[in-house]
């Protein structure tokens, strides 16, 4: 069984996607190589779509700050978009300080081909999905599919949302609904002492204290010819029993 969104009009059908899916690994391009398992599955309500777009909010440390992504073709893997269709891909960098513009949320919808009366509509989502995007400290806010009903309604059928792991102290209620059994044991393990673990394909492993420093040095060893086997990042702070630990 491909993918990991599947449509059905047959509650019985419903049943049996299940038992395709869960206790199985599900591979995309999100994932590593052999996939991440399933242990539960999400039913929801199937509404009729006429129009497909695709949006997302994304923190982009490039531009120092949010970036809102739109593409009138929705509904499919946007890496295939941005590869074959470049042109279909819009942009609008948002001011951290200013916050997201009337007139940035009026434009994506319009070049999202929004028409009319759900051209408004678009832009008053686009702008609350902003606004959801700092209450809940996220990296990313992925909509796909972005799209309209046959009865003239805007609306986010899917989604997708990354949270930023610093504002674990602000979003407790979030992070508690964390399913740790989907990480690797040895990130947990890594967790608990405070300790930012990274697996990686490669056999050469890193010991290093500070992300700047980690993330050059896995460069180098690239550059070298070498492959890392982890991102270790001890931290400014670190205490000497976590140092034991690592």
């Amino acid at each position: 069984l491909k993918g990991g969104v599947h449509l059905t009009k047959d509650p019985k059908v419903v049943g049996q996607l299940a038992k395709q899916m869960i206790g199985y690994n599900l591979a995309t391009k999100q994932t590593p190589k052999e996939g991440v398992k399933v242990n539960k599955v999400m039913v929801a309500e199937a509404l009729n779509i006429s129009r497909e777009t695709y949006l997302a909010i994304l923190m982009d440390r490039s531009c120092n700050g949010p970036v809102l992504v739109g593409s009138p073709q929705g509904g499919v893997d946007i890496e295939e978009v941005a590869a074959s269709n470049p042109e279909l891909i819009f942009k609008e960098q948002i001011d951290i300080i200013e916050g997201m513009q009337d007139s940035q949320a009026q434009r994506m919808a319009e070049n999202l081909g929004f028409l009319g009366p759900l051209k408004n509509q678009a832009a008053d989502q686009i702008k609350k999905l902003y606004n959801l995007f700092l209450k809940i400290d996220a990296t990313q806010v992925e909509v796909n599919p972005f799209g309209e009903t046959p009865e003239g309604q805007v609306v986010c059928f899917d989604a997708k949302i990354n949270f930023d792991d610093n504002a674990e102290f602000r979003q407790k209620d979030i992070f508690a609904m964390d399913d740790k059994s989907e990480n690797e044991p040895i990130e947990n393990e890594a967790a608990r002492y405070d300790l930012k673990y990274i697996g990686l394909d490669g056999n050469i492993a890193c010991f290093v204290n500070g992300a700047g420093l980690a993330m050059a040095t896995c460069d180098i060893i690239f550059l070298n010819g070498g492959k890392p086997a982890n991102f270790l990042d001890l931290g400014g702070g670190v205490k000497e029993s976590q140092v034991y630990q690592a």
